[in-house]
């Protein structure tokens, strides 16, 4: 019964991924997603407000990140996991946040891509599908070896 609730609660976690993903233009300021859907390496890139759009594509990553960490949490229930990943998102969060600002206050033709896939990363949960098959990787390892203990264990 207890793995039903888990699968349940992970469904309705993705479900508010979805949702966020969804409703992008309603709650989210960022010109940046029309721009990108048209043709952009032939256009100019839009009048935006620099400060309204970062602040909405970082509200937008702790959105991301916080389901995504329950969705962590409930898969294993390992808080050194929780830990371990808060930290990982954490170092994204300034390395990726920086370059993002970075791009913005120098945009020019040759930077669209850059800052296309650095926004990207920022904006979508891409992070939970690289950390959930390697903490099921790790899990599966140690059953395997007859290794029982948690994460912080063997770090």
């Amino acid at each position: 019964m207890k793995q039903k609730r888990r699968i349940a609660g992970i469904s309705l976690l993705v479900i508010l991924l979805v949702l966020v993903r969804y409703f992008e233009n309603e709650l989210f300021y960022d010109p940046l997603i029309w721009f990108y859907q048209g043709d952009y390496l032939n256009d100019k890139i839009p009048e935006f407000d620099f400060w309204p759009l970062v602040l909405n594509v970082m509200l937008r990553f702790f959105i991301n990140t916080a389901i995504s960490l329950v969705i962590l949490y409930v898969a294993f229930l390992d808080k050194n996991i929780l830990k371990f990943s808060a930290l990982l998102y954490g170092i994204l969060f300034i390395l990726a946040g920086s370059i993002f600002i970075y791009l913005l206050l120098n945009i020019d033709n040759g930077h669209f891509l850059a800052l296309f896939y650095v926004r990207r990363f920022l904006i979508h949960p891409i992070f939970i599908l690289i950390l959930l098959p390697a903490f099921y990787y790790y899990r599966l390892r140690n059953k395997k070896s007859g290794k029982i203990e948690s994460f912080s264990q063997n770090t």
